[in-house]
């Protein structure tokens, strides 16, 4: 039970207070006897979990990017928007089949009318229906069927463009996954090297607690001897102060690195984690123009752009359709009876035709064209769209490529400016318990050593960081 108080408090002390209950209850209560010992297993069932949980290693990058993957709804909107695109072009391959429809009808007239006397006539009526006329009888109640099928044979192009379309927006969503993963994968790689700087910003105020530590014990020691007035010891209780609020500020900094990171991760904000030190420099092998060629060629973007430009050119074809003749072929039959159940009667009648049918569109002031001239418009935007997307992709591999220069430069410079601080701090320390420097000597060879190393580990990270923003920019997809 101690380990379940450490690892959560919480639920411990509301399982033992159920327990508590259940237990001291007298008068032979086997019911509350069964409770506390299935509230004793689920204690045992919780601590094991606990356990479970506390005991798994370190997050490693690639383990990251999997629990995203899998947990992410940006992700999973984009491959739900794919089976969206899928069920587009499957209805729009619909329209090269031929349909069926039926129709059941109930007519009452206030004129006496009927079916199988006098002569019949049958007109063609809008939507493929038929209208039959016929001798009079007392009948007033028609009861009528009809059904056609209906096979497009010529659309001008329509239903062929209309289908591409989609079919390339199957294509489009497809890229937006792409987009999504690439876009999430930089966010947990930023996230997990930001939490490796805060954990190394921490390591370096601690270094820098201790070194105070240090120095206060050994000016309290020359203070004792009269070496040393009390305004060094003053001083050096400041500065220890001092280096323990910087240390509590890079506490805080780790703590939130975390939660946000949890929170990438769609996990429980408080959730404790470490992750593997994978905070090294390793030279990028590809020179810039390479960088430019890779990004051009990869990024799902420009896939997305030029497929906008084919969907724009597809809109053309289903504007131009309209200049030409749509045809269809229409099979129909009827069926009219004074019976509800249309299976005969004394006024019954049945028919059947087969019908071409050519519409073609004489006059209309000019609509398709205007159709035809304003996809036309969407095309160059949809190509100019591109042209600018192209450049926008090269200014951001420029700049990511000279960030990551810039970074690899503050890494060699901050590395010989460790090494320096160090040997500085070291001296300083010596002359002063000879009483050869001062204590501010001291403090500020302690600082710089401090910003030496804050400097190196802030490089480090930034090249990292740069490095996958450069990937990102290049189209890659971490691993």
């Amino acid at each position: 039970m101690k380990k379940l108080e450490r690892i959560c408090p919480v639920e411990t002390n509301a399982i033992l207070a159920l327990i508590r209950r259940a237990t001291v209850r007298k008068g032979g209560d086997g019911f509350m006897r069964v409770k506390a010992i299935g509230l004793i297993l689920l204690a045992i069932l919780y601590i094991g979990s606990a356990s479970a949980q506390e005991a798994q290693g370190p997050l490693t990058l690639e383990e990251s990017i999997q629990i995203a993957m899998e947990r992410s709804l940006t992700v999973h909107s984009a491959i739900v928007g794919v089976q969206g695109s899928e069920y587009r072009r499957k209805e729009a391959f619909t329209n090269f089949l031929p349909w069926w429809t039926g129709q059941y009808s109930w007519t009452r007239s206030n004129q006496p009318q009927a079916l199988a006397q006098g002569p019949v006539s049958v007109t063609a009526g809008p939507g493929g229906t038929f209208n039959v006329t016929s001798g009079i009888s007392p009948d007033k109640d028609i009861y009528g069927f009809s059904t056609t099928l209906s096979q497009p044979v010529f659309t001008g192009g329509l239903n062929m463009a209309n289908y591409r379309i989609s079919k390339l927006g199957v294509d489009l969503s497809k890229e937006t996954v792409e987009t999504a993963k690439r876009d999430l994968v930089l966010q947990v790689r930023v996230g997990y090297f930001n939490i490796l700087r805060a954990e190394k910003f921490l390591v370096v105020a601690e270094q820098q607690v201790k070194q105070f530590e240090a120095q206060l014990a050994v000016t309290n020691a020359f203070f004792e001897v009269g070496i040393v007035p009390k305004n060094d010891v003053l001083l050096a209780d400041v500065n220890l102060a001092n280096a323990k609020q910087s240390q509590v500020r890079a506490e805080n900094d780790l703590a939130t690195a975390k939660a946000s990171f949890n929170i990438l991760l769609r996990r429980e904000i408080n959730i404790p984690f470490e992750v593997v030190d994978i905070l090294e420099y390793r030279a990028f092998p590809l020179t810039y123009q390479e960088s430019i060629e890779e990004s051009l060629r990869q990024r799902p973007e420009i896939k997305t752009a030029q497929l906008n430009i084919d969907q724009a050119k597809e809109g053309v074809k289903v504007a131009r359709s309209g200049f030409l003749p749509t045809i269809s072929l229409l099979g129909n039959y009827n069926r009219f009876s004074d019976d509800i159940t249309l299976s005969g009667g004394e006024n019954f009648r049945d028919s059947w035709t087969i019908q071409g049918v050519a519409t073609f569109t004489l006059w209309n002031w000019g609509n398709t064209a205007f159709k035809v001239g304003e996809n036309k418009v969407k095309v160059n935007q949809a190509e100019d769209s591109k042209t600018q997307l192209t450049e926008s992709i090269t200014l951001e591999v420029k700049n990511d490529y000279l960030n990551m220069q810039v970074a690899e430069r503050n890494i060699r410079v901050a590395e010989v400016a460790i090494a320096q601080a160090e040997e500085n701090v070291r001296m300083n320390e010596e002359r002063y318990k000879y009483q050869v420097a001062t204590q501010t000597d001291v403090v500020n060879a302690v600082t710089l050593l401090a910003q030496a190393r804050t400097n190196y580990y802030g490089a480090l990270s930034d090249f990292n960081i740069a490095k996958a923003q450069l990937e990102r920019a290049m189209g890659r997809i971490y691993p």
